[in-house]
């Protein structure tokens, strides 16, 4: 066992305020993401973790790359059949959050996720790599397997099945798009007095901007 009462951190990078912010949610996100990009520092800036209520009733989270986002929300892809697929066609509300340590930053999303249409998944998956398609192909995400050799030797099967051929996006693989209806971003501050600006959006699309408490 290990007591970890000592880590300790000052958070001194940078500032949130009221009078420095946009309107909406997304254009900070933007600005955020752009920031953190170019002071560099972090491996996978898109890096996020999205959490989901599972047909088990408990929560879980995992971590996967954002693909796309617009004012419309953020957008993934993954199995539909896998349990996180599964857990959010049966419950679509589901948070997404980045931690970008370098600036000592995080964002917090609420949102409700919905397939995207079949020619956006078709799009980025005609963009991958065809080991990366033939991946999502081979793999029945989530499910209990024997072995590792199971895997590969099925790829290896489906690299001769599609030698020369198109390699198509399969039905049970797809994006969501996931769209905010809070938004939290947090910078970390000296002291522990953090800063923290949430956003909600309103009946008439407008979005309401609080100051929480750290």
């Amino acid at each position: 066992m290990e007591d970890l009462s000592n880590y300790r951190k000052s958070y001194d990078k940078s500032e949130l305020l009221e009078t420095t912010i946009p309107e909406d949610p997304i254009n900070l996100f933007n600005r955020w993401f752009h920031e953190v990009e170019d002071f560099g520092g972090v491996d996978e800036v898109n890096a996020m973790t999205v959490a989901t209520i599972g047909l088990d009733g408990f929560p879980k989270s995992r971590v996967v790359l954002l693909k796309k986002y617009t004012f419309e929300g953020f957008i993934f892809y993954t199995n539909y059949n896998s349990e996180k697929g599964k857990a959010i066609s049966n419950n679509p509300n589901i948070c997404l959050s980045f931690f970008w340590h370098t600036l000592e930053r995080q964002v917090i999303i609420k949102g409700i996720a919905e397939k995207t249409a079949k020619n956006i998944s078709d799009g980025y998956f005609e963009s991958r790599p065809d080991g990366s398609k033939l991946g999502a192909i081979v793999s029945n995400q989530s499910d209990v397997i024997p072995s590792r050799i199971v895997l590969e030797e099925k790829l290896k099967q489906l690299e001769k099945d599609f030698q020369g051929k198109e390699i198509l996006r399969p039905d049970f693989w797809g994006g969501f798009l996931v769209k905010p209806i809070e938004v939290e971003f947090w910078q970390g501050r000296p002291n522990r007095l953090h800063d923290r600006i949430r956003y909600q959006l309103q009946d008439d699309f407008s979005w309401k901007i609080d100051r929480l408490s750290p």
